[in-house]
């Protein structure tokens, strides 16, 4: 079946188990066109040019252009939900703080995690015959908390009709950003506190055993004290608030002429101990996260961003909910630490 070939309608928003990207992908397969000009697009991008609409760069269509014909409309909601879904990877931290991602198509999720002691955590010489040490993997006992995030687009198809694409994108981009903003906020929450499985983060303070220094103070020490107490673990991320990353961009052993330069460079600055730091307002002003990414946290999702495409195509906008269900749980509860400044 060619791309300009294929009956667009609503129902194709609604199949069980699949995007309307996947369902588009299943009627036009992307492979068919490898050495074609339209090599490198995808099903929804040939839609968009089999009825002609340009979404992006300075010479985008007006919204309207979406509505010239039934079809063409079908679109506007996967256009929405894309657009918004680049606001939400704008800038994104979680994939540098989450181990794993799981996509489920219900509201509840039970997670499993290992139930491990010191002695579990070393890899003991097993003699001939000798049984092996096992490691036990359980159901949590409660289930991991989804919440629904998201914001309202409220508008007339009379007030936005002859906006172009390119700047109606910036403010889905700007509801993504909201959106991840959220999330992120609800991933410390959870790193923190726990996923409601009694696995709160371990909570050291400086100045107290077995920190040295002095409360209040932040110093290299104290970034080595905590690095130390993550064996068998590496921490390799530390989460901060922006004033504690001003305070840490102070201390002298991170003022090398590398750190200084890779900062200039990047915005970000490495650690003598490898670990990346990471900088979020949702982060207590007075709090450092160490983590171990790889076995921290897990990202449980409900489906994909998610917009209302009926009112949005057949009311053509009027009141449309742009909304993101997932919800976050712990994997290995001494895979995150917070040091208290």
């Amino acid at each position: 079946m060619s791309y300009d070939t294929i009956r667009l309608e609503k129902g194709m928003y609604c199949e069980s188990g699949k995007s309307f990207s996947q369902v588009l992908e299943a009627l036009d397969p992307s492979e068919s066109y490898k050495g074609t000009a339209l090599e490198g697009t995808d099903a929804f991008q040939r839609q968009l040019k089999r009825f002609g609409i340009r979404a992006r760069g300075a010479g985008s269509d007006p919204v309207e252009k979406f509505f010239s014909t039934f079809e063409s409309a079908v679109l506007f909601p996967e256009f929405i939900s894309r657009v918004v879904r680049q606001g939400i990877d704008e800038k994104n931290i979680l994939p540098s703080i989450v181990a794993t991602v799981t996509n489920i198509d219900a509201l509840d999720y039970r997670s499993i995690y290992s139930v491990a002691n010191e002695d579990d955590k070393a890899l003991r010489f097993v003699s001939e015959g000798a049984g092996i040490p096992a490691t036990t993997i359980r159901s949590k006992e409660n289930l991991i908390s989804l919440r629904k995030r998201g914001r309202m687009l409220v508008a007339s198809y009379e007030a936005l009709r002859f906006q172009k694409l390119d700047m109606f994108s910036v403010m889905l981009r700007q509801i993504g950003n909201y959106i991840r903003q959220m999330q992120i906020a609800d991933a410390v929450e959870v790193l923190e506190d726990g996923d409601g499985n009694s696995n709160s983060a371990p909570h050291y303070n400086v100045g107290s055993d077995p920190f040295s220094g002095t409360a209040g103070v932040i110093a290299y020490d104290q970034l080595v004290e905590l690095w130390a107490l993550f064996n068998p673990y590496e921490m390799n991320t530390m989460l901060v608030s922006p004033t504690m990353m001003a305070d840490l961009l102070k201390l002298s052993e991170l003022q090398n002429p590398t750190a200084g330069l890779n900062f200039q460079g990047t915005g970000k600055i490495g650690t003598p101990m490898g670990a990346e730091v990471i900088c979020s307002n949702a982060v207590s002003s007075c709090y450092i996260f160490g983590i171990d990414r790889r076995f921290a946290l897990e990202m449980v999702q409900a489906g994909d961003v998610c917009v209302e495409y009926d009112k949005l195509i057949d009311r053509q906008l009027e009141r449309a909910a742009i909304t993101s269900i997932c919800g976050f749980g712990k994997i290995c509860d001494d895979a995150s630490m917070i040091l208290e400044v």
